[in-house]
C-alpha cells in the first residue's frame, strides 16, 4: 500500500508542480504578450483538454495520498515521528503545498472562470473588446498570473521540502 501512495503522490505531485511551473513561468507570459487570441489557446486547454481538471485531480491526488503517506508514517499522528527532523520537514512541505492548493482554488479558478466567461461574450459578440471589457480581462490576468507566480513558488518550496525530508536529522 505504501508503494502505491508513494507513487501517487509523486506522478501526482509532478504534473502539478510541473503544470504550475509551465504555466507561470511560460505560458501565462506568451498568452499576455499575445492578447486576446491568447483567449482561443486558453478555451482550448481548458474545454477541450481539460487542463483545470487534471490539475485538480493531480492536486487532489497529490494531497490525499500525502496525507495518507504521513498518517501511516506517524501511526495515526500518535507517535514522535511529527517531531523528527523528517516528520517537521514533510510537515513543512505539506502546509506549503496546501497553501499553494488553496491560492490555485480560492484565486485563480474563480479569476479563471470569470475569464473565460468574459472571453465567450467578447466572442459572440464578434468584435473587437469594448474598453471596459479589455480592462477586465487584463485585471484578471494581472490577478491570474500573480496567483500562478505564488502557487509555482508555493510548490517548488514544498516539493524542495519532500525531496531532502528524509535526509534531515
Amino acid at each position: 500500500m505504501m508503494h502505491f501512495l508513494r507513487l501517487v503522490h509523486i506522478l501526482g505531485g509532478v504534473f502539478w508542480v510541473g503544470s504550475a511551473i509551465f504555466m507561470a513561468a511560460f505560458l501565462g507570459p506568451a498568452l499576455r504578450a499575445i492578447g486576446p487570441a491568447g483567449g482561443q489557446v486558453m478555451q482550448q486547454l481548458a474545454q477541450v483538454r481539460k487542463l483545470p481538471a487534471y490539475m485538480m485531480g493531480s492536486m487532489a491526488a497529490t494531497l490525499l495520498s500525502g496525507i495518507a503517506l504521513y498518517w501511516v508514517a506517524s501511526d495515526g499522528f500518535s507517535n514522535s515521528w511529527p517531531a523528527s527532523g523528517p516528520g517537521k520537514t514533510f510537515g513543512v512541505g505539506a502546509v506549503f503545498a496546501i497553501l499553494g492548493a488553496t491560492i490555485g482554488v480560492v484565486v485563480s479558478m474563480p479569476a479563471a472562470r470569470r475569464l473565460g466567461a468574459l472571453a465567450a461574450t467578447i466572442g459572440k459578440a464578434g468584435g473587437p473588446p469594448a474598453p471596459d471589457q479589455m480592462a477586465e480581462m487584463q485585471r484578471l490576468q494581472g490577478r491570474m498570473a500573480t496567483a500562478a507566480q505564488i502557487v509555482a513558488f508555493l510548490l517548488v518550496v514544498a516539493t524542495a521540502a519532500m525531496a531532502v525530508a528524509r535526509y534531515v536529522a
